[in-house]
């Protein structure tokens, strides 16, 4: 992504690491073109109030989408804050987007992201944990838009949903005459907690209003519909960090229409749909459906998910209705 476009679009980043018995990790990273929402909070009831602080909206925000699943809002922790606030500041400094710092550059603050963190003070036992890091640069400074943002792009949303995660930290950074950088820290000490066995979450939730009808798969990197632009909103199942999500069948309709046609996006193989690839930027954990098209307006979508968590078999209706 060029300079230019970093100013003006916002560019999005996740990474995650599970560190755990039989766990593994992975690390995703990309960029994505939103939209901004303009005066979100008022739009949504119950919706927090707005600070003016980029950082303290950002997290209020994704804790708000949070605890509209069911989820457990995110306790901000001071330490997770500094590691999350350093990071912003050397992306501003240093004018770029990235994981990963380099050392030697001003406001150098760790190369990795557990670097980062080992730096500001937070520690990590030597298992049982989990960590991730997502970031956004975009030429607004609003914290609520930042935080929908990174909810909206897909692979973003796997971290920020992840139910087990129970601590965050956010800084922001704005550049003079430029982007603000959002960084969100979130981390679990102790792989306790979140869902109960085989349980999943779904966004958008169940009964929610004003769902956004597109988004730009080309401006995610990487793109999760290649080949295609403007797509639908993205519809995702959540379950625990250490669960295995297998898809047998997921569909989205218009209320009394036909399946829509969708990218489905799973992170475990599966024998009984063999032509479905895996994705390698899906956590085993998760699984999405992206309709090929923009949603209607003001139109109620049915959605159908059946598979397993676990082994344990799991079917689960919901429906939404877009803006």
């Amino acid at each position: 992504m060029g300079r230019l476009l970093r100013q003006i679009l916002p560019a999005l980043f996740s990474a995650i690491v599970l560190a755990a018995c039989g766990g593994g990790g992975s690390d995703n990273g990309g960029s994505v073109a939103v939209q901004p929402v303009a005066n979100l909070g008022a739009s949504e009831p119950n919706a927090p109030q707005l600070t003016g602080d980029t950082a303290t909206d950002g997290l209020n925000w994704f804790n708000f989408r949070r605890q509209q699943l069911g989820l457990a809002p995110l306790v901000r922790n001071a330490k997770l804050d500094l590691a999350a606030l350093g990071h912003s500041n050397y992306q501003k400094v240093n004018n770029v987007i990235t994981h990963e710092q380099t050392l030697g550059k001003p406001a150098f603050t760790g190369v990795t992201v557990k670097d980062r963190l080992k730096a500001a003070g937070y520690a990590l036992p030597a298992d049982n944990y989990a960590y991730g890091e997502v970031i956004s640069s975009t030429s607004s400074d609003s914290g609520f838009n930042a935080a929908e943002d990174l909810i909206a792009a897909i692979y973003h949303r796997f971290l920020v949903l992840e139910p087990m995660f129970k601590e965050a930290g956010v800084g922001a950074a704005t550049a003079a005459g430029g982007p603000t950088y959002f960084t969100a820290n979130f981390a679990v000490i102790g792989l306790t907690g979140g869902l109960a066995r085989s349980a999943v979450v779904s966004y958008p939730f169940s009964g929610q209003q004003r769902v956004p009808l597109n988004f730009f798969s080309d401006n995610e990197a990487p793109d999760p519909v290649p080949g295609k632009n403007e797509v639908g909103y993205p519809i995702s199942i959540h379950a625990n960090i250490l669960a295995t999500v297998m898809t047998d069948s997921f569909t989205v309709r218009p209320r009394g229409g036909a399946a829509l046609p969708v990218q489905l996006l799973t992170g475990v193989a599966n024998p009984n749909t063999p032509n479905v690839a895996v994705d390698p930027h899906t956590s085993p954990s998760a699984a999405a459906i992206i309709p090929l098209n923009p949603l209607s307006s003001a139109t109620t979508y049915d959605v159908q998910f059946t598979g397993s968590v676990d082994g344990v078999p799991v079917s689960h209706s919901w429906s939404f209705t877009t803006q």
